[in-house]
């Protein structure tokens, strides 16, 4: 595997006028997690989506394990998770998780234990019979989740996977992204709770377009000689402490 499951290289992206994305430099070295943390409109999405090939870049490079998306092959290494939810209402949730899997190459086999195993992760074991049409919109990201984590993938893009979710929960899924980091996989997460950028390896804090800050939790903190990831961000924007 490359050093780095994401690299994105002096990267601009343009809406008609308006420049989304300036001059961006940002890495998720392979089997860590990097959280990207930005108010709304900073560019968190956009960057998901040039890595992963939904937009084109007007300038520079954006590659996953050393290629430029969309690449068919590799789609099946990566499990992705949007901000909004992809799901079919009509079926329920064994039946949009067991249609991924089919997506995803997995056999039958592979499928019924991969379905099991990531209900229980996300806590929708007892929901699974039920269509996701009845589901509140907290099930509908967690059954989003479950998708992403489904077929073991070597590269998680997870886009505010916890929004809408209850605190103990948010802490078990974690702990499962801890796990899941350890077997080897690489995870680039985006959030709006702040508590959770002190849980990745690596956090980039994205403002007006651009990377202002790109370290471990603690270094930032050191740098900015504050005590929390919330007030580094607050430092990075200019507001006084």
């Amino acid at each position: 595997m490359v050093a780095s499951s994401i690299a994105l290289t002096h990267l601009v992206k343009k809406f008609g006028e308006q420049t989304v994305l300036n001059d961006i430099n940002f890495i998720v070295p392979a089997g860590k997690i990097v959280g990207l943390i930005g108010p709304s409109g900073a560019g968190k999405s956009t960057i998901i989506k040039v890595a992963l090939g939904m937009e084109v870049a007007d300038a520079g490079t954006a590659t996953v394990f050393g290629q430029t998306m969309p690449e068919r092959q590799l789609l099946a290494q990566i499990g992705y998770m949007a901000q909004t939810d992809a799901l079919y209402d009509a079926l329920s949730g064994q039946e949009n998780l067991a249609f991924y899997a089919k997506m995803k190459g997995l056999s039958k086999v592979a499928t019924a234990a991969e379905i099991a195993h990531v209900a229980a992760v996300v806590d929708l074991t007892a929901a699974l019979n039920k269509r996701v049409g009845g589901y509140s919109g907290g099930m509908k990201r967690r059954l989003s989740l479950a998708i992403a984590l489904m077929g073991q993938p070597d590269l998680l893009v997870l886009d505010e996977p916890t929004v809408g979710i209850d605190p103990s929960l948010r802490r078990r899924i974690w702990h499962e992204l801890g796990k899941i980091r350890a077997a080897g996989c690489s995870i680039l997460i985006t959030t709006h709770v702040m508590d959770e950028a002190e849980l990745t390896d690596q956090v980039a804090l994205l403002l007006d377009g651009k990377v202002m800050a790109f370290d471990t939790p603690s270094r930032l903190k050191q740098q900015y000689q504050v005590t929390t990831i919330e007030d580094v961000f607050l430092k990075a924007e200019g507001v006084t402490l």
